[in-house]
């Protein structure tokens, strides 16, 4: 064939695939004169573990840890599912150690990583946290055995935004069970995303009783849906349930 028609079958170069970027938020602490006023958060980007974006979930808990900031002093934490580990960056302000975990993706570890850098440069000083990749339901003992945590159960583990994995139940249960400490307490907090698939996030609190749990409703608190695609269930995609667990 002559040079010509050298490259008329020639392949085209493939598209390049656009990047995902990482994005940033700003949480407003409602405390008053409290350092850092702000907690700065990158989001990963996109990600099929939803942790590019911040939840309704993760704000309500976060606010509760700041309000109970004090009984956490002295405590070991532990977040399950913790993406941009607001609630955990929050409670390793006053505590003595928090492990903050998410699936063993590297995006999203890096991302806890660098909100954990972020919030010590902030604070201007070094804070007891780290980052952990964990599977539910795994073994627990390299949890207990995370920096700062020395082999001791938790006294407080979060649970912020999780209980709409339906599967995950059994698993987030066992996690739990061999991780809390005797007078340890699990902070469950949750949106409805799909509303008739409700009862299904409510049968989390059953399994939990089932398997020794004492479980408390703590309170409910309506925010701005994450999306207003549904009118019809905007109410209930509005709410965030809170619950506390304990033996």
């Amino acid at each position: 064939m002559s040079e010509e028609f050298g490259d008329l079958f020639a392949q085209p170069e493939p598209e390049p695939q656009p990047v995902d970027l990482p994005s940033f938020v700003d949480y407003e602490r409602h405390l008053s004169s409290v350092v850092p006023q702000k907690i700065n958060l990158r989001l990963v980007g996109k990600n099929p573990l939803w942790g590019h974006l911040l939840w309704n979930a993760g704000k309500v808990s976060a606010e509760y840890i700041d309000e109970h900031s004090k009984e956490l002093e002295g405590k070991t934490v532990l977040e399950l599912g913790a993406a941009s580990a607001l609630p955990s960056l929050l409670a390793s302000l006053s505590a003595q150690n928090v492990v903050a975990t998410d699936y063993p993706d590297p995006d999203l570890l890096e991302n806890i990583e660098c909100n954990i850098k972020t919030l010590k440069k902030d604070a201007g000083r070094e804070l007891p946290i780290c980052a952990q990749g964990y599977i539910w339901g795994n073994e627990t003992q390299a949890l207990l055995n995370a920096p700062g945590q020395n082999g001791r159960k938790f006294d407080f583990i979060i649970l912020s935004d999780v209980v709409f994995n339906h599967t995950e139940h059994e698993k987030l249960i066992r996690t739990c069970k061999e991780t809390l400490a005797p007078a340890g307490q699990v902070l469950v907090v949750f949106t409805p995303h799909r509303p008739k698939l409700f009862e299904k996030d409510l049968a989390f609190f059953s399994l939990a009783e089932d398997n020794g749990f004492v479980c408390e409703k703590l309170f409910e608190k309506e925010l701005k849906p994450m999306f207003e695609e549904d009118e019809e269930s905007v109410h209930i995609r509005s709410m965030v349930f809170a619950h506390l667990l304990h033996w």
